[in-house]
């Protein structure tokens, strides 16, 4: 199952990408995830800012997709309940040979009716992250050795 969480890219530019995720009841993990009061879970926040992420890095040059490699200082703030939207804007800080680039991102809550075009709102996540290319397994038959 694959959760496309990026609904709208705001603003764009090589270093710095902002885009904007609506919450709706409608999104199957907002059924488990505390039944009488239905948030967006911590772990989805974090992937909003790693997809977010990942639509400015693109690919890898050799084509492998870009996956988490490390969070840290990640902080959760405010609930985004149903009807709401993060606002998420994702920073550059560094790109090393190996492909990996270090990134700085912040989700701030938007209530039901505000300005989606400033972020301004109370910060629901924030933290540092790492995206890395995939590292691709591949499958060799072994022989096997004959023992005497």
């Amino acid at each position: 199952m694959r959760f496309i969480l990026v609904d709208r890219v705001l603003e764009r530019s090589a270093e710095r990408i902002v885009t904007l995720k609506h919450v709706s009841m409608a999104e199957e993990y907002m059924d488990d995830h505390f039944k009488s009061f239905p948030v967006l879970p911590g772990v989805m926040m974090l992937e909003c800012l790693v997809q977010a992420a990942r639509e400015l890095a693109g690919p890898h040059e050799d084509g492998r997709p870009m996956v988490l490699g490390k969070a840290r200082a990640v902080k959760y703030g405010r609930f985004v309940q149903p009807g709401s939207s993060l606002r998420v804007e994702v920073s550059l800080l560094s790109r090393s040979d190996d492909g990996s680039a270090e990134f700085r991102g912040e989700g701030t809550l938007v209530e039901p009716g505000g300005d989606t075009s400033t972020g301004g709102g109370p910060v629901a996540v924030a933290g540092r992250f790492m995206l890395r290319p995939a590292r691709i397994a591949t499958s060799r038959l072994v022989k096997p050795t004959a023992t005497a």
